[in-house]
């Protein structure tokens, strides 16, 4: 079922004078509202090489975020979300010490990375493209994610939900994250492409009273 898929009505103008009239299907423009990402049920994490043979995975436990939906318009939905950089984890006490260090991270300096969207678009089926400002460590280029809407249910507790999972790939050196080291046998010890993961649950807002 696609997010913003809409149906095409009958047509019966002659080929020279034919204009394409577009309604929003009832069920799905219902999606259409603010939502507040879920933490509990939702993640935003890396993959990274290492040492040229291996991944290491990652992910940040505090953020903050927000979509907001459009089911008759997509190019109107819009994304903010606020990460605090202390909150990563990889699992390695010391490891995850030094992304937060100056040589990576340094989230004493830069708490924060943020993401808010310029632009949204439908690219076919369940699959759109969210396109955007990523800063990190003041510094901001902008990042396209790509995503799969996985549908709406309205929870035990009466939430009316949403879900997607994208991923976006990036350079970290981009951002100022440049730290790395060579290996006697050639390369080095972190890759400079870093993929970002999201798996993401939000909550429909109460309407306005």
């Amino acid at each position: 079922m696609a997010l913003f898929q809409r149906k095409r009505t009958a047509d019966t103008t002659a080929p020279a004078t034919r204009t394409a009239v577009l309604d929003a299907d009832p069920a799905l423009a219902a999606l259409t509202g603010d939502y507040t990402l879920d933490p509990a049920h939702s993640s935003i994490g890396f993959t990274v090489r290492h040492a040229m043979v291996t991944n290491v995975r990652g992910a940040f436990g505090d953020y903050e975020g927000t979509l907001h939906l459009d089911g008759a318009d997509p190019s109107r939905s819009t994304a903010s979300l606020d990460v605090k950089i202390a909150s990563v984890d990889t699992g390695i006490a010391d490891r995850d010490g030094h992304l937060r260090s100056a040589d990576f991270f340094d989230a004493e300096a830069f708490p924060l990375m943020t993401f808010r969207s310029t632009a949204a678009e439908q690219v076919s089926g369940d699959r759109y493209r969210i396109t955007g400002d990523l800063t990190l460590r003041e510094v901001t280029k902008p990042l396209t994610i790509d995503l799969e809407f996985h549908g709406a249910a309205t929870d035990v507790y009466g939430a009316e939900r949403v879900g997607f999972e994208g991923s976006a790939e990036i350079l970290r050196s981009d951002w100022g994250l440049t730290w790395n080291a060579a290996l006697e046998t050639g390369g080095v010890m972190v890759s400079d492409k870093v993929k970002l993961v999201f798996d993401i649950s939000a909550v429909k807002a109460a309407p306005q009273a």
